[in-house]
């Protein structure tokens, strides 16, 4: 089970592996088929991210939800009321 440190250490390791593609690609160094290889594990590591951003996403929306928005929720009902 990975732990928060191994996350953002994961997430922050594959953003900069992502942008050192970037870099590659935008040189037009490469030639067609190693850029092709490139711009493929670009992808695959930008999904890979997304999916990393979205998990913290869910996280962040349950643990903002779980009492702030009850107490939010209760006021306005009771405002509302009078």
């Amino acid at each position: 089970m990975p732990t928060k440190q191994s996350s953002k250490t994961n997430f922050e390791t594959q953003l900069t592996e992502l942008e050192s593609i970037v870099d590659q690609l935008e040189s037009g160094e490469l030639p067609l088929e190693d850029a092709l290889k490139v711009f493929e594990k670009g992808v695959k590591l930008s999904r890979q991210c997304q999916q990393l951003l979205s998990e913290a996403e869910q996280k962040v929306t349950i643990l903002m939800g779980s009492d702030s928005m009850k107490s939010e929720e209760q006021d306005f009902d009771s405002s509302e009321q009078e």
